[in-house]
Formats: structure tokens, C-alpha cells, sequence
């Protein structure tokens, strides 16, 4: 899959917004060429939520390393929540990951070694292999950020 195949699908999702950062937008420069997807009907960025997934194309300071500095390279972050977490990794969020977790590994669900505890996964350059899991894990997000977003106007 590429990035923006990934975009395309997740904005097809209702409700959705894309927000990309650039230059000139207000936006920190370390965010740019960055993607975020937010449950967000009315079409601002939400004050109260966090995006429901991420593309990022670079290492960020103070993470592991994921080798995002290779041509062509990037990483899907997402919101999965505990249990889908747990279906997909084979571990509670809470668990430790083994120390020896090879971060840059393309094609493969791991969990996000900053946020994994609050249930996100990451995936660097999907491909044949998670390009399904990828969608339905995307769905999956949304569908946890619009009922999050839901609860919120209901009070």
C-alpha cells in the first residue's frame, strides 16, 4: 500500500478529517509531510481527541528507531484499542514487549512501542501482508473514535 492509498481510504471513511501538515500552515515543522486522521463530522480539528491514526515518513526524536530514513519509507500508527491490541499482537497493552523487537520490519503489525500501552500498533511500509489487516484495523479505529465523539456530544 502506499501513503496515499492509505489516505484515500481512511478520508473515505465517514466523517473523517485529513489534516497534512506543510510549511506556511501554522503547523510544527517536525509534522511536516506527516498525515493525521481524526473522527471529525464537522470538519475542525478536535480540541478533545487524539487522531485515530497516523502516517509518519520520519523518526521522531526520542523514539526507537523504525529506519524511516530509508528511501521511500513510512509508518501507519493506530488507535486499535486493548482488545484488537491484544488480538493483534498476542499481548495486553500493559505487557512489556520483548526487548529484542526489530522496530523497522516492514509488512508486520507490531505494537507501537511509545503508545503501545494505550493500545496502539504500528505498521512500517504495508504491503501484501497487512494490506487487509491494515483496512480493518483502520475501521476499527474510526469506529472507537466516532463512538468516542458520539459519547462526547451526548453529555
Amino acid at each position: 500500500m502506499t501513503i496515499d492509498e492509505i489516505i484515500g481510504f481512511a478520508g473515505s471513511l465517514d466523517g473523517v478529517l485529513t489534516l497534512r501538515p506543510a510549511p506556511g500552515d501554522g503547523s510544527p515543522e517536525i509534522s511536516w509531510g506527516d498525515t493525521f486522521f481524526y473522527h471529525s463530522p464537522d470538519g475542525t480539528v478536535p480540541t478533545a481527541a487524539q487522531p485515530f491514526a497516523t502516517i509518519v515518513t520520519k523518526d521522531y526524536p526520542g523514539e526507537v528507531s523504525w529506519r524511516l530514513d530509508r528511501p521511500g519509507a513510512f509508518r501507519v500508527n493506530i488507535a486499535a484499542g486493548r482488545e484488537e491490541f491484544a488480538r493483534r499482537t498476542g499481548r495486553t497493552p500493559q505487557e512489556p514487549a520483548a526487548g529484542d523487537e526489530d522496530h523497522g520490519v516492514a509488512d508486520t503489525v507490531m505494537a507501537h512501542p511509545v503508545h503501545g500501552s494505550a493500545g496502539w500498533v504500528a505498521v512500517v511500509n504495508p504491503g501484501p501482508r497487512t494490506d487487509g489487516t491494515l483496512r480493518e484495523l483502520l475501521r476499527h479505529a474510526h469506529g472507537l473514535a466516532r463512538a468516542r465523539h458520539e459519547r462526547r456530544r451526548a453529555r
